[in-house]
């Protein structure tokens, strides 16, 4: 183990030696750590299901339906689900993404047999009441209202249609649109959990606990549940880096500030270059003031109230992308400037200096990632999802160490070009100034 990781004077890092890692009959696979330095237990999981389940014109009904699981059960209404949970000061919480469904919750150790069985019955027994349905069709109605005035929200959505082509689901809104979120049905709802089931699903739980004893509670709470009719993950349709420039502007009067999206379709996880595409994202936009984008678009030239660099390496092709912060007339000059920094780091590069500075902040940043119970329990869910191994952790310093910048300059060049991008502008009218 490289020893500039295993200084922590706190907690070894998680490895082979003290995670239990168990797959129960029904396919589901528990991943636990005992840290006994806390009373509390943080449990964090996924479930295999998502917007690449739903059709384009119920787009939003994945984040719908996992909203409406924790509104009644077979066991509990809405109000006496949350009277229970706060009774012992606990929470917990489920939600939608791309590919999988999120769930967790947090509590003292003695309570951990109570979240796992509430955990449980809203993944498997929701009811969808009606009432409810329509409460939540109206919030979830008027936040996408809310939505269509933000310039930060509205540039981003344009901008992932750009990015991916027409008809992926990257390029899709998982909230949704107001006229796909009206037609979504309790129907809808019904049929999605048909379809749900814990067949290579993860459960991690981190904390207070004996390992033997939560794996028991697991198997207490879901080892039961089977469904023979749980739909497969669906295939993620290819993405091609972008063969032109694809630019886009979403006019919101009476906006002081315009918000910049540029970017392109990144790597996945599971790709080889992740970990060197991730510096050179760190370099361009993340690493102390936002990285060079920092020193040049803000501090330099005082264009933008913000800008950074966002790489998401996900399960598929997520985007990796510059967001800016701009008066309205600064749009120009500020998209030209992004551009002058992505060309010099796919032609030339990186320093001796940045490189080194950078492979430090990610060894720190990976120390104190580790420092609490919920930072564990999600570095080890992701470390299962994404097939990295149990030494993960234990290996991960060596990884970075051997970045090089010619491994950063190919990853840049891989992915980036000033010449070829998405660009997406939402704010106030800058048709005599727009790019």
């Amino acid at each position: 183990m490289n020893s500039k990781v295993q200084a922590n004077p706190i907690h070894a890092l998680p490895g082979p030696d003290d995670i239990v890692r168990v797959e129960l009959n029904n396919g589901l696979i528990v991943l636990v750590r005992e840290n006994f330095t806390s009373p509390s237990v943080v449990v964090d999981g996924v479930l295999w299901g998502g917007a690449l389940w739903e059709s384009a014109d119920k787009a939003g009904l994945a984040n719908f339906h996992s909203d409406m699981v924790t509104r009644g059960t077979t066991r509990y209404t809405f109000d006496g689900l949350y009277e229970e949970i706060e009774s012992i000061g606990a929470s917990l919480d489920v939600s939608a993404g791309g590919h999988t469904y999120g769930f967790d919750s947090k509590s003292l150790a003695e309570d951990l047999p109570t979240m796992l069985g509430l955990l449980s019955e809203v993944l498997r027994e929701p009811t969808f009441p009606e009432e409810e349905v329509e409460k939540l069709r109206g919030q979830i109605l008027t936040g996408l209202q809310m939505r269509a005035h933000n310039t930060r929200q509205m540039s981003a959505l344009r901008f992932q249609e750009l990015c991916y082509p027409p008809g992926h689901p990257y390029a899709l809104s998982v909230s949704g649109y107001p006229e796909t979120v009206a037609r979504i049905t309790r129907e809808d709802m019904v049929e999605l959990q048909k379809g749900f089931g814990p067949r290579n699903g993860i459960v991690v739980i981190v904390g207070g606990v004996k390992a033997d004893d939560a794996i028991r509670m697991v198997q207490q709470a879901f080892g039961d549940w089977e469904n023979p009719n749980q739909r497969p993950a669906p295939p993620i349709p290819p993405v091609e880096q972008l063969p032109e420039t694809r630019k886009g502007f979403v006019l919101i009067p009476g906006k002081s500030q315009s918000d910049i999206v540029l970017g392109y379709p990144g790597p996945a996880r599971s790709d080889p270059d992740y970990q060197a595409a991730r510096m050179a994202n760190s370099i361009l936009g993340v690493f102390g003031m936002f990285g060079r984008l920092g020193d040049s678009v803000r501090q330099a030239q005082g264009l933008a109230y913000y800008s950074y660099s966002q790489m998401t390496g996900g399960l598929g092709r997520g985007p990796w992308k510059v967001n800016a912060g701009v008066a309205p007339d600064k749009v120009n000059q500020a998209v030209d400037t992004i551009l002058a920094e992505i060309k010099r780091i796919v032609e030339e590069p990186v320093s001796d200096e940045e490189l080194n500075d950078n492979k430090s902040f990610f060894r720190g940043q990976l120390v104190l990632g580790l420092e609490t119970n919920d930072g564990v329990a999600g570095t080890l869910k992701n470390m299962e999802l994404y097939n990295l191994g149990l030494d993960y952790l234990l290996t991960y310093a060596d990884t970075i160490d051997a970045i090089t910048a010619e491994d950063v300059q190919a990853a840049a060049q891989k992915y980036l070009s000033p010449d070829t991008y998405a660009l997406a502008v939402a704010g106030p009218d800058i048709t005599s100034t727009s790019s």
